[in-house]
C-alpha cells in the first residue's frame, strides 16, 4: 500500500512539475472511477449532481453528460442561473428570497430553461408571489421536508426546514395555490445524518451508536417523506420529482419508493470527511499541492500556504491533511497556516526544497472557493486547466 502511494506521488508530482504551486488538481482516472461507482450504487435511479460538491462548471457538465445523472441541485439561484447557459434541469435546493437573486431567474424561465426554488416558509411564500407577479411568470417551487430523526433529548440530523409532517406541507401547498404565479413541482428530502456521517471510525462504540440510529432515521424518514408525497398528490399537485439522499445513502435513499431521484457530489472528489463509511470505499481524487519552503529542523518541513479549513463545528477534522507522500502528519499547535503550513515526520527529510507535498481538504467542494482553476490529470500529464466559479468570477455565497 505504501508503495503504490509512493508512485501515485510520483505520478501527480510529474504531472504537475511545469506548473505553479499551490496548485488545486483532480485525478480524471479516479474521478470517473469514483462517477462508475455512484451510478452503480444508484442501480437506475437517476443521479443529480451536487454543483456545491463540484464547483466547476466543466466537471459539472462532465458529470451529467455520464449515462444514469441528470440535472443539477444548485446552492443558490444566481448560481443555476451562471450554469444555465450551458446546462438545464436546475434544482436550488436552499431557500432564498432575495430579489437580486431570484429576479434573473425569471429571465431564464422566458429562455425555455428549467429552475426550481426551494421553499419551507409561508413567508417565503410571500416574497416569492409578489416577484412573480411582477415579472407576469409561474415560478415553480419544491417544498424541503426535514429529515431528521427527534428523539428524545437527540436531534439525531441537521437543522434544515421547519416541515416534517404531511399537515406542515398541505400548508405550503395550499398557499402555492392560491397564487396563480406559484407552482409545487417537487418535494425535497435530505436525510444528512445517514448521507454525511461516518460509521466506520476506529471507534467501535460510536460506529454501533451511528450505525443504529441510522437504520431507526431511515425507517422514520421513509414514512415521513413517503407521506407527505402521498398528501401533496392527494391535494392535486402535480409532484414531478422527489429528490433524497446524499453520496453516503444511496443505497438506502433509492430504496424508498416514494423517491424518484438520488443527489450526490462529494463521492466524486472524495475529501477526507468521507474516509470512514460503512457502505462504499470510493478512491481520493482531488486535493491542492503545497511546494515545501523550509526545513526548520530535521524531521520537519514547511509549506507555503494551506490553511483551506472547511466550514462545519471547527474541529481537528476540518482541517486539510498531508495526503502523500505518507507519513506526513500537521503539527498540534499550528495545524494548517495562512501563508505557512509546518509538517512532520521522518519523511521530511527525504524531501528538497521545491517538491510538492500533496494535501487533502476535508469537504469536497469547499477547495474550489481557495483556486482560480483545476489542474485535471490523467495518468502523470495535466490533460486541461479549468475554471473554478472563482476562475469565472464567482463566489456565489
Amino acid at each position: 500500500m505504501r508503495e503504490r502511494k509512493r508512485e501515485t506521488r510520483r505520478r501527480l508530482a510529474r504531472a504537475l512539475r511545469d506548473h505553479r504551486l499551490p496548485a488545486a488538481w483532480v485525478d480524471l482516472d479516479r474521478f470517473d472511477r469514483n462517477l462508475d461507482d455512484l451510478v452503480r450504487r444508484a442501480s437506475g435511479m437517476p443521479i443529480r449532481v451536487a454543483s456545491k460538491s463540484l464547483r466547476c462548471r466543466a466537471l459539472v457538465e462532465r458529470v451529467v453528460q455520464r449515462r444514469g445523472c441528470e440535472g443539477v441541485m444548485c446552492f443558490t439561484p444566481a448560481e443555476a442561473v451562471h450554469l444555465s447557459h450551458s446546462l438545464d434541469d436546475l434544482l436550488v435546493a436552499y431557500p432564498s428570497v432575495d430579489p437580486h437573486e431570484v429576479r434573473p431567474v425569471f429571465a431564464r424561465l422566458a429562455a425555455g430553461k428549467t429552475i426550481v426554488l426551494t421553499v419551507d416558509d409561508l413567508e417565503q411564500l410571500e416574497i416569492l408571489g409578489a416577484l412573480a407577479r411582477e415579472a407576469g411568470q409561474v415560478l415553480p417551487l419544491c417544498i424541503d421536508v426535514d429529515m431528521s430523526l427527534a428523539l428524545p433529548r437527540l436531534h439525531f440530523g441537521v437543522r434544515r426546514s421547519p416541515i416534517r409532517i404531511p399537515a406542515d406541507a398541505l400548508a405550503i401547498g395550499k398557499r402555492v395555490r392560491s397564487d396563480p404565479h406559484l407552482e409545487l413541482v417537487g418535494v425535497l428530502g435530505y436525510e444528512a445524518q445517514v448521507a454525511g456521517l461516518p460509521d466506520k471510525t476506529p471507534r467501535a462504540a460510536w460506529n454501533t451508536m451511528v450505525r443504529t440510529l441510522k437504520r431507526a432515521s431511515i425507517r422514520d424518514l421513509r414514512k415521513r417523506r413517503g407521506a407527505v408525497v402521498r398528501a401533496l398528490r392527494q391535494e392535486g399537485h402535480a409532484i414531478r420529482f422527489v429528490n433524497g439522499g446524499g453520496t453516503g445513502s444511496l443505497e438506502s435513499t433509492r430504496a424508498d419508493p416514494s423517491v424518484t431521484e438520488v443527489t450526490a457530489g462529494s463521492g466524486l472528489y472524495v475529501p477526507t470527511l468521507f474516509d470512514e463509511f460503512e457502505a462504499f470505499d470510493p478512491l481520493p481524487a482531488a486535493g491542492f499541492a503545497l511546494p515545501v519552503v523550509r526545513r526548520p529542523a530535521k524531521g520537519f518541513v514547511t509549506c507555503l500556504g494551506g490553511g483551506y479549513v472547511a466550514s462545519g463545528a471547527a474541529g481537528p477534522d476540518r482541517l486539510p491533511r498531508p495526503f502523500l507522500p505518507p507519513g506526513l502528519s500537521l503539527l498540534e499547535q499550528e495545524g494548517a497556516g495562512e501563508v505557512q503550513t509546518p509538517l512532520q515526520g521522518s519523511v521530511a527529510d527525504e524531501l528538497a526544497i521545491g517538491d510538492p507535498v500533496f494535501f487533502r481538504h476535508a469537504k469536497a467542494g469547499e477547495l474550489c472557493e481557495r483556486f482560480a482553476e483545476l489542474h485535471l490529470i490523467r495518468g502523470d500529464e495535466v490533460v486541461d486547466v479549468v475554471p473554478t466559479y472563482r476562475g469565472e468570477g464567482h463566489t456565489f455565497l
